[in-house]
């Protein structure tokens, strides 16, 4: 979970979450790499009265700083467009969740068990216990199992939404009339966070969402009394 001290990115808690974290650290060293450099360059000529006729006109420098920036994008998109498949890849998955978006909670139907379905609210602050996270607890968990290939459609029943889990990777609009769905697989149990990243009315920073990823057999006697506690 985010904390306010926290400037980097949350822990991964899924492979595509991972390589995310791997292509923003290797696409920063290159801004890195390039800031340093026309840093010293604009440094050189900016103190230097002497300034080398090569660098203003030539051929040769010319295909210099065509060439390099050319590379340097290479070295940036080709990572990129792997992990654009990456992420858009939905394997045969073993568990569909749905969730539509409402003014201003969330719905979720198991797709794969019947009847199975429930409202996620976020708990109000007097309603809160001392182990509640303030303006990030919901009274309806969802749980989903660890290890396991999932599968998420994702709509809304009114306006615009987000469902949005940092932790795992997914950013998901929810478009009224229409279905988006992604897959993610968690690698390990957990709470993971998340909230509307759409700008949705008067009370949008007020529907959470909660992932609570626990085991198969657990998950299992879950879907048999939903309103156990896990």
């Amino acid at each position: 979970m985010a904390t306010w001290a926290n400037l980097s990115f949350q822990d991964a808690a899924s492979p595509l979450m991972e390589q995310l974290i791997f292509f923003h650290d290797h696409a920063l060293l290159i801004l890195i790499m390039i800031t340093t450099l026309v840093s010293y360059l604009m440094s050189t000529l900016f103190f230097n009265l002497n300034i080398n006729r090569y660098l203003l006109e030539g051929q040769m420098i010319e295909v210099i700083w065509t060439i390099l920036p050319a590379i340097t994008l290479i070295f940036i998109a080709l990572p990129s467009l792997r992990l654009l498949y990456l992420l858009d890849e939905v394997n045969d998955p073993a568990l569909t969740l749905k969730t539509i978006g409402h003014q201003w909670y969330w719905s979720y139907e198991y797709s794969d068990f019947e009847d199975f379905e429930f409202d996620s609210y976020m708990i109000p602050e007097n309603e809160q216990a001392m182990y509640n996270f303030r303006h990030l607890d919901v009274d309806h968990r969802t749980i989903l199992p660890m290890n396991t290939q999932i599968r998420i459609l994702v709509t809304a029943s009114d306006v615009l939404h987000s469902w949005t889990i940092p932790a795992l990777g997914v950013k998901v609009d929810a478009t009224p009339g229409r279905l988006n769905q992604t897959s993610f697989l968690i690698n390990r149990p957990g709470l993971y966070f998340g909230q509307c990243s759409e700008i949705c009315g008067a009370n949008h920073s007020f529907m959470p969402i909660v992932i609570e990823s626990v085991s198969t057999p657990t998950f299992l006697s879950w879907t048999l009394n939903p309103d156990s506690t896990v």
